[in-house]
């Protein structure tokens, strides 16, 4: 939703679980976005295997943040396991998925987890997808950073930018300033 207020291109969302695809085709509805947003309920293992290469000039991606072990702790819920694990998706996949589908120079931005930033880079590299940005983001001042936001650029020139940090919270508990915007 948000990406449809900064461009007029079209948009199409991949998503293999069933009520989350759901979720997000009522979305679209409810924002009178139809002509502007399709929603695709499927694997993106095996929906990108369908598609052109170099057709998309920005893919934006909320991956699962950890890596799937026998020993990992897993959610009870399919739902959250599968959103949150490296189950049906990991970075390696996502990467040469992204290499396949990107123009050249076209970005991909990703939230993830802190801790994974040098799995993300070395996937970066290894898939022709040159770092670009680096943004942290805090719950509030003072504290460690909770998420991590990063674009690549596919075939770009070395270069990054590490950008100032972004407090989601006040210490009051309210939304700072600058996540009021993304809401507005």
């Amino acid at each position: 939703m948000i990406l449809s207020t900064k461009t007029k291109a079209h948009i199409t969302g991949v998503e293999i679980q069933k009520k989350v695809y759901e979720i997000a085709l009522e979305s679209v509805k409810i924002n009178n976005l139809e002509n502007q947003i399709d929603i695709i309920n499927e694997d993106i293992n095996d929906y990108y295997l369908k598609l052109n290469s170099d057709i998309c000039d920005v893919i934006t991606c909320n991956p699962p943040f950890f890596k799937y072990v026998e020993t990992s702790n897993l959610n009870k819920s399919d739902y959250k396991t599968i959103a949150r694990h490296e189950i049906k998706l990991n970075l390696n996949n996502l990467f040469t998925i992204a290499r396949k589908l990107l123009k050249n120079n076209g970005v991909i931005a990703l939230v993830h987890r802190p801790e994974r930033l040098i799995d993300i880079i070395i996937e970066m590299k290894k898939n022709n997808i040159e770092p670009k940005k680096i943004r942290f983001v805090y719950p509030k001042k003072n504290g460690e950073a909770n998420i991590l936001l990063i674009e690549g650029s596919k075939n770009g020139k070395p270069g990054i930018k590490i950008l100032p940090p972004l407090y989601s919270h006040l210490e009051n508990g309210e939304y700072t300033e600058e996540i009021k915007q993304y809401f507005e």
